[in-house]
């Protein structure tokens, strides 16, 4: 479901498997469905339109098609409407970005309210019975960044003092002012919200953007400013790996950050519609259809990105140990390749991968779980497979506070 920068990015990778029958591509726009589809030049794709707000029409649309899973590729405030509705038709479910969290309405920047997640969680019992697996958080970050994790404390880790996701690129778009490589909506939604951390055994909040630091990304990307950010694997790894403090920081930049203040100052980030004569149309909507898509900025983007994740604790061995495991896509290089720009096909790649171990029984299981609940290694290893190898750097004088 979605067929925008990453749902049509899916297309090209997952032309190159075997391990499905048939794929149908929907969109609350048919054509944008059937463009997606025509770029694998493959029978096994078809296209249809489908509101992804209207359960009833999802759940009539994997019947119809005898879908045995629904790929959620659309922005989060469609998640509970296609999650209920996989459970409802009886398939299996797999999202990029769970369910939306709602600021606690007295503490915003200290207590959590209703978090990332929770609504999808609340129903795991649901989706047991029925004998069913949602995966959730099954992107890029969260995503690759959780099977990271699961790693780090199956193979490399006694344990975990602090486990920290951080993502950085270098990428530049030429021709524009401001043209974020991801999709604002989630953007905003993300980078305005209060910012969750995970510490001592708990989940706490703070002020967007906390804490800076300097982190050193590899493979020629170098130090960039990351800040806190609200994200899925904060809310995800303390429910199956032990570590004392769990963070996401995001590399933004002074002037993205300054953007997105002043989207905030003027409301512009707000969700709730808006009378503006006789039209009624949500801010953040009019922020978005007034950016670039970015599924288009290819051609224009130089650079690379960087998603990774970060572990300080103590080795197997007993001794202090420091790492950094990530995964680094060259624009040039996944455009020359798939004719995808390099933040849409990372996040595109890690679910295809993970819809291949689902399919072949290697990762198996019931209810609602994140990545953290697998056996990191298969996944891993079928990531190299697919031509997009990993890497693990020792950590030394690498952040800066």
């Amino acid at each position: 479901m979605g067929a925008g920068g990453v749902g049509s990015a899916v297309v090209p990778i997952a032309a190159r498997r075997d391990f499905f029958e048939h794929i149908v591509v929907a969109d609350s726009k048919q054509d944008r469905a059937a463009a997606a589809a025509a770029k694998a030049g493959d029978a096994r794709f078809s296209a249809i339109q489908l509101d992804a707000s209207d359960r009833a029409a999802v759940v009539a649309a994997l019947r119809e098609h005898r879908c045995d899973v629904l790929f959620n590729a659309v922005d989060p405030r469609f998640t509970m409407p296609l999650f209920e509705a996989a459970l409802e038709a009886g398939t299996h479910y797999l999202d990029m970005a769970m369910s939306l969290s709602r600021p606690h309405p007295r503490a915003p920047y200290e207590l959590t309210g209703v978090k990332l997640g929770d609504e999808q969680f609340a129903k795991d019992a649901e989706w047991r019975a029925g004998g069913k697996l949602a995966l959730v958080g099954m992107g890029v970050e969260p995503g690759l960044a959780d099977v990271f994790a699961r790693y780090a404390a199956d193979h490399l880790f006694e344990s975990i003092e602090e486990l920290g996701v951080r993502d950085g690129s270098n990428l530049v778009v030429e021709g524009y002012d401001f043209a974020p490589t991801f999709s604002i909506w989630t953007t905003i939604e993300e980078c305005l919200n209060p910012p969750v951390v995970w510490e001592d055994g708990r989940w706490r909040t703070t002020e967007p953007f906390s804490e800076p630091e300097v982190f050193d990304f590899p493979e020629g990307i170098g130090p960039v400013e990351c800040v806190n950010v609200e994200h899925e694997e904060v809310l995800l790894v303390p429910r199956w790996i032990d570590a004392k403090r769990v963070t996401f920081k995001y590399g933004l930049g002074e002037e993205f950050i300054g953007v997105l203040k002043t989207l905030h100052k003027l409301g512009l980030d707000g969700t709730d519609k808006v009378r503006v004569g006789k039209e009624e149309v949500a801010p953040r909507d009019v922020v978005a259809a007034s950016l670039p898509d970015p599924a288009t900025l290819g051609e224009r983007m130089r650079g690379k990105t960087c998603a990774g994740t970060w572990v300080k604790g103590t080795g197997k061995d007993g001794r202090p140990r420091e790492v950094y495991l990530y995964h680094v896509v060259d624009n040039a290089w996944s455009m020359r390749e798939y004719g995808a720009q390099a933040v849409v096909w990372q996040t595109a790649i890690h679910p295809v991968v993970a819809l291949e171990l689902v399919a072949r029984g290697v990762w198996r299981g019931e209810g609602v779980l994140g990545p953290e609940a697998f056996d990191a290694v298969p996944f891993l290893d079928l990531l190299t497979e697919y031509g997009s190898p990993w890497g693990l750097r020792e950590q030394t004088a690498s952040r800066a506070a």
